[in-house]
């Protein structure tokens, strides 16, 4: 393939945004600077910005909401969206989808989030702040992987996709407990609205209409729009539409690499012109080849991989940016992590996380529901159990639906900080520690 003058220039660039650490520094460096500019001579700028408001009008209908607001239920029902593909995903072709081989990181995700949240209540029994109980119960699966991807090929492939399948497990608890316990008062109507648009995406992927541009303009403006005004928070309707996405391909392997066959031979028997078009034949077999290769993709890959990037490069540094800003003054400090919730949420993250996936995980092999993959140790488990407790964007937006108290707010940032920094941190060093390079 030839390379453009431009490609010299993009070649680095996608290189970079294809690394598997990519998505976890992205986020570090947005974090660094939300606390470093909320705690700068300009902070007031930094927590005044994401109160302005803006809406969309139409007629008499509309919505007027904060910028904040407009990122956590807006921009975050994208992430949900392909935590939803992937999860669909996983459950059709990947590690979830036999039973013998998801038992085991699906019993770690229990164990993962049950702990956690007892280890939370013990601290924070009544009142308003035990409502932050699902602040430890999730895992920041960029940042994780991120750190795990550090270690190169110390640690086993295997490792990798156990972490995976782990935390999309974990994505979907956290994903039921916003729904069923983050929830305001719910509108009947607009619930019904939402699963009317729902069971019209349903219908259209039974009869194959196969348009991303059909299921963005309905799951948008229909399922996403009802559900941010029904109650129940926005971002379930992105799982909820995911779940709808066509995962199927119109022709199988056997027939598309026949017909490739057949249309290359056709494109080789047509004598090249010497110049930079195409022939007429050439290009009309060009363009078959190209709806041939659509037909041979399923919506839900193509959908998965083109949100990819939007959402690693563009909404989780901008949600870690708008909500990771804390003034970190001694007395701040002092204040906020001897309380309840601070020690409830560091406790449960690195504690709660460890001993829920190392005890659930012990019993469901010791069980022999599960078998212990091939070439792990268990120090390989400790490993994975002390980077799950790092929570960050995730328990980062829970906090964000679980209280409106300022004072409670911080308290669960300082906790998910420190937590997330001492759990990354010590997985990091235990599976260097602890494991080998593989030739």
């Amino acid at each position: 393939m030839k390379e453009e003058r431009i490609d010299r220039f993009l070649k680095p660039v996608h290189g970079f945004m294809h690394a598997e650490t990519t998505g976890g520094i992205v986020l570090i460096v947005s974090a660094i600077v939300a606390i470093t500019w909320s705690n700068s001579p300009w902070r007031e700028s930094y927590f005044h910005l994401w109160e302005y408001e803006f809406g969309i009008t139409l007629g008499s209908y509309g919505i007027q909401k904060s910028i904040h607001h407009w990122i956590n239920d807006g921009l975050m029902a994208m992430f949900f969206f392909v935590v939803g593909l992937e999860l669909k995903r996983e459950v059709i072709a990947g590690e979830l989808s036999d039973f013998r081989k998801a038992i085991l990181p699906l019993s770690a995700a229990v164990g993962g989030m049950v702990f956690p949240a007892l280890i939370f209540l013990i601290f924070n029994h009544g009142g308003i702040a035990s409502r932050g109980w699902g602040i430890p119960m999730a895992t920041d699966i960029a940042f994780a992987l991120g750190i795990l991807s550090l270690l190169g090929k110390r640690v086993p492939l295997s490792l990798k996709v156990f972490l995976a399948a782990l935390a999309i497990a974990d994505d979907l608890g956290a994903v039921l407990v916003i729904a069923f316990f983050y929830t305001s008062d719910i509108s009947i109507i607009n619930i019904s609205v939402g699963v009317l648009f729902l069971g019209i995406l349903l219908s259209a992927n039974y009869l194959g209409v196969r348009s991303t541009l059909f299921y963005g303009l309905i799951g948008i403006g229909g399922v996403w729009l009802a559900f941010l005004m029904s109650g129940v928070h926005a971002t379930i309707a992105g799982v909820l539409a995911a779940v709808a996405i066509p995962a199927r391909t119109k022709i199988d392997e056997g027939v598309f690499v026949e017909r490739l066959d057949k249309l290359t031979r056709e494109f080789h028997a047509i004598p090249p012109n010497d110049v930079t078009l195409l022939e007429p034949g050439q290009y009309e077999l060009v363009s078959k080849i190209g709806r041939l290769a659509q037909a041979a993709n399923t919506p839900l890959q193509n959908l998965e991989n083109q949100l990819h990037p939007w959402v690693a490069f563009l909404v989780m540094p901008l949600f870690a940016f708008s909500n990771a800003g804390i003034q970190l003054s001694l007395e701040v400090f002092n204040k906020a992590f001897f309380e309840g919730v601070s020690m409830g949420v560091l406790t449960g993250l690195v504690a709660g996380k460890f001993l829920g996936i190392m005890l659930f995980c012990w019993i469901t092999v010791r069980l022999r529901i599960a078998a212990f993959p091939e070439g792990w140790r268990w120090s390989h488990m400790s490993g994975i159990a002390l980077l799950a407790g790092i929570g960050f964007t995730m328990s980062l937006f829970i906090t964000s639906l679980a209280y409106t108290d300022e004072a409670l707010i911080t308290e669960a940032k300082v906790g998910i900080f420190i937590a997330s920094l001492i759990s990354g941190i010590g997985g990091y060093i235990l599976l260097r520690r602890t494991s080998t390079p593989i030739p």
